[in-house]
Protein backbone atom coordinates (compact mmCIF):
# COMPACT_ATOMS: atom_id res chain seq x y z
CA UNK A 1 0.00 0.00 0.00
CA UNK A 2 2.84 2.34 0.49
CA UNK A 3 4.10 1.39 -3.12
CA UNK A 4 0.39 2.76 -3.86
CA UNK A 5 0.46 5.60 -1.88
CA UNK A 6 4.11 6.53 -3.67
CA UNK A 7 2.63 6.11 -6.93
CA UNK A 8 -0.41 8.19 -6.37
CA UNK A 9 1.96 10.82 -5.28
CA UNK A 10 4.22 10.56 -8.21
CA UNK A 11 1.24 10.63 -10.37
CA UNK A 12 -0.50 13.50 -9.13
CA UNK A 13 3.31 15.47 -9.12
CA UNK A 14 3.19 14.37 -12.64
CA UNK A 15 -0.13 15.69 -13.10
CA UNK A 16 0.58 18.84 -11.87
CA UNK A 17 3.58 19.16 -13.58
CA UNK A 18 1.56 18.55 -17.28
CA UNK A 19 -0.60 21.09 -15.93
CA UNK A 20 1.88 23.67 -14.77
CA UNK A 21 3.40 23.06 -18.34
CA UNK A 22 -0.13 23.71 -20.19
CA UNK A 23 -0.62 26.44 -18.45
CA UNK A 24 2.91 28.01 -19.12
CA UNK A 25 2.28 27.38 -22.76
CA UNK A 26 -0.95 29.41 -22.89
CA UNK A 27 0.43 31.65 -20.63
CA UNK A 28 3.29 31.97 -22.73
CA UNK A 29 2.05 33.37 -26.27
CA UNK A 30 -0.40 34.88 -24.39
CA UNK A 31 2.87 36.99 -22.64
CA UNK A 32 4.66 37.56 -25.96
CA UNK A 33 1.55 38.45 -27.54
CA UNK A 34 1.22 41.45 -24.52
CA UNK A 35 4.71 42.20 -25.24
CA UNK A 36 4.15 42.91 -29.23
CA UNK A 37 0.58 44.76 -28.08
CA UNK A 38 2.87 47.00 -25.43
CA UNK A 39 5.45 47.30 -27.74
CA UNK A 40 3.15 48.62 -30.85
CA UNK A 41 1.70 51.01 -27.89
CA UNK A 42 4.90 52.18 -27.09
CA UNK A 43 5.90 52.99 -30.67
CA UNK A 44 2.39 54.76 -31.43
CA UNK A 45 3.08 56.91 -28.35
CA UNK A 46 6.68 57.72 -29.52
CA UNK A 47 4.76 58.40 -32.73
CA UNK A 48 2.46 60.62 -31.43
CA UNK A 49 4.77 62.56 -29.15
CA UNK A 50 6.75 63.20 -32.70
CA UNK A 51 4.31 64.69 -33.68
CA UNK A 52 3.04 66.46 -31.01
CA UNK A 53 6.50 67.99 -30.81
CA UNK A 54 6.81 68.64 -34.98
CA UNK A 55 3.15 70.77 -33.92
CA UNK A 56 4.79 72.31 -30.69
CA UNK A 57 7.43 73.78 -33.06
CA UNK A 58 5.50 74.87 -35.77
CA UNK A 59 3.02 76.52 -32.73
CA UNK A 60 6.38 78.09 -31.56
CA UNK A 61 7.90 79.14 -34.46
CA UNK A 62 4.47 80.77 -35.46
CA UNK A 63 4.50 82.70 -32.18
CA UNK A 64 7.94 83.59 -32.85
CA UNK A 65 6.85 84.94 -35.98
CA UNK A 66 4.01 86.92 -34.88
CA UNK A 67 5.87 88.85 -31.74
CA UNK A 68 8.48 90.07 -34.09
CA UNK A 69 5.71 91.09 -36.61
CA UNK A 70 3.92 92.79 -33.42
CA UNK A 71 7.37 94.58 -32.72
CA UNK A 72 7.83 95.70 -36.31
CA UNK A 73 4.46 96.84 -36.29
CA UNK A 74 4.82 98.80 -32.89
CA UNK A 75 7.66 100.75 -34.59
CA UNK A 76 6.26 101.18 -37.81
CA UNK A 77 3.16 102.35 -35.94
CA UNK A 78 5.50 104.80 -33.92
CA UNK A 79 7.34 106.15 -36.84
CA UNK A 80 4.21 107.31 -38.50
CA UNK A 81 2.81 108.92 -35.58
CA UNK A 82 6.21 110.70 -35.55
CA UNK A 83 5.90 111.96 -38.84
CA UNK A 84 2.52 112.86 -38.66
CA UNK A 85 3.27 114.69 -35.94
CA UNK A 86 5.93 116.70 -37.73
CA UNK A 87 3.45 116.98 -40.62
CA UNK A 88 0.64 118.46 -38.83
CA UNK A 89 2.53 120.80 -36.57
CA UNK A 90 4.94 121.58 -39.98
CA UNK A 91 1.06 122.85 -41.44
CA UNK A 92 0.32 124.90 -38.07
CA UNK A 93 3.48 126.64 -38.24
CA UNK A 94 3.13 127.18 -42.09
CA UNK A 95 0.07 128.83 -41.88
CA UNK A 96 1.24 130.73 -38.49
CA UNK A 97 4.73 132.52 -40.41
CA UNK A 98 2.84 134.96 -42.27
CA UNK A 99 1.65 136.02 -39.16
CA UNK A 100 5.12 135.92 -37.08
CA UNK A 101 6.34 138.32 -40.27
CA UNK A 102 3.91 140.70 -40.06
CA UNK A 103 4.47 140.93 -36.14
CA UNK A 104 8.46 141.13 -37.05
CA UNK A 105 7.62 144.17 -39.37
CA UNK A 106 5.24 145.91 -37.06
CA UNK A 107 7.80 146.35 -34.51
CA UNK A 108 10.41 147.29 -36.70
CA UNK A 109 8.12 150.66 -37.32
CA UNK A 110 7.87 153.84 -34.53
CA UNK A 111 5.33 153.49 -31.68
CA UNK A 112 3.72 156.15 -30.03
CA UNK A 113 2.12 154.40 -27.99
CA UNK A 114 5.19 152.44 -25.69
CA UNK A 115 2.36 149.99 -23.87
CA UNK A 116 0.86 149.18 -26.97
CA UNK A 117 4.65 148.47 -28.58
CA UNK A 118 5.29 146.09 -25.14
CA UNK A 119 2.22 144.19 -26.10
CA UNK A 120 3.27 143.38 -29.49
CA UNK A 121 6.52 142.29 -28.44
CA UNK A 122 4.85 140.05 -25.82
CA UNK A 123 2.74 138.96 -28.14
CA UNK A 124 5.29 138.04 -30.17
CA UNK A 125 7.53 136.30 -28.11
CA UNK A 126 4.71 134.32 -27.08
CA UNK A 127 4.05 132.86 -30.76
CA UNK A 128 8.02 132.25 -30.73
CA UNK A 129 7.69 130.16 -27.73
CA UNK A 130 5.10 128.18 -28.84
CA UNK A 131 6.19 127.35 -32.24
CA UNK A 132 9.71 126.49 -30.47
CA UNK A 133 8.01 124.39 -28.16
CA UNK A 134 7.39 122.42 -31.08
CA UNK A 135 10.87 122.11 -32.33
CA UNK A 136 10.26 124.65 -34.82
CA UNK A 137 14.07 126.08 -34.95
CA UNK A 138 15.13 129.41 -37.17
CA UNK A 139 17.66 128.77 -40.42
CA UNK A 140 20.58 130.42 -39.02
CA UNK A 141 21.63 132.89 -42.15
CA UNK A 142 23.97 135.71 -41.34
CA UNK A 143 27.75 134.95 -42.05
CA UNK A 144 26.52 131.46 -43.09
CA UNK A 145 27.27 129.74 -46.95
CA UNK A 146 24.43 129.58 -49.17
CA UNK A 147 22.81 125.71 -48.97
CA UNK A 148 20.15 125.83 -51.47
CA UNK A 149 18.46 122.72 -49.12
CA UNK A 150 18.13 125.88 -46.40
CA UNK A 151 18.35 129.38 -48.24
CA UNK A 152 16.45 130.83 -51.80
CA UNK A 153 18.83 133.45 -53.21
CA UNK A 154 16.91 136.14 -54.32
CA UNK A 155 19.86 138.65 -55.14
CA UNK A 156 23.20 138.67 -55.66
CA UNK A 157 25.98 141.00 -54.51
CA UNK A 158 29.84 141.50 -55.41
CA UNK A 159 31.56 142.15 -52.68
CA UNK A 160 35.04 141.29 -51.61
CA UNK A 161 35.39 141.94 -48.07
CA UNK A 162 32.30 138.71 -47.71
CA UNK A 163 33.21 135.51 -48.62
CA UNK A 164 32.73 133.34 -51.31
CA UNK A 165 28.69 132.25 -51.51
CA UNK A 166 28.36 134.14 -47.89
CA UNK A 167 25.04 135.18 -47.25
CA UNK A 168 24.90 139.02 -46.01
CA UNK A 169 21.29 139.62 -45.71
CA UNK A 170 18.02 138.37 -44.74
CA UNK A 171 15.04 139.38 -46.37
CA UNK A 172 12.71 136.85 -44.76
CA UNK A 173 13.18 134.30 -42.21
CA UNK A 174 13.08 130.61 -42.90
CA UNK A 175 12.07 127.68 -40.41
CA UNK A 176 12.75 124.24 -39.80
CA UNK A 177 11.78 121.20 -37.41
CA UNK A 178 14.72 119.08 -37.30
CA UNK A 179 15.68 118.72 -41.25
CA UNK A 180 12.52 119.46 -42.07
CA UNK A 181 12.45 122.96 -44.10
CA UNK A 182 9.26 124.25 -43.48
CA UNK A 183 10.03 127.70 -45.32
CA UNK A 184 13.05 128.59 -46.77
CA UNK A 185 14.90 131.44 -46.04
CA UNK A 186 15.07 134.65 -48.55
CA UNK A 187 18.40 135.79 -48.56
CA UNK A 188 21.39 137.71 -50.34
CA UNK A 189 24.20 136.18 -51.39
CA UNK A 190 27.61 137.30 -51.91
CA UNK A 191 30.30 136.99 -54.55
Amino acid sequence: MAAKKEDKEILEEDIQNIEEEQKEEKTGPQKNLTADKADEYIAKLNNDLMEQRKLADEYYDSLKRNMADFDNYKKRISKEKESLHKVIVAGIVEDLLPILDNFENALTHECVDEKFKTGMEMIYSQIKDVIKKYGVEEIECIGKEFDPMFHEAVMHLEDDKYGEKEIVEIFRKGYKIKDKVIRHAMVKVAN
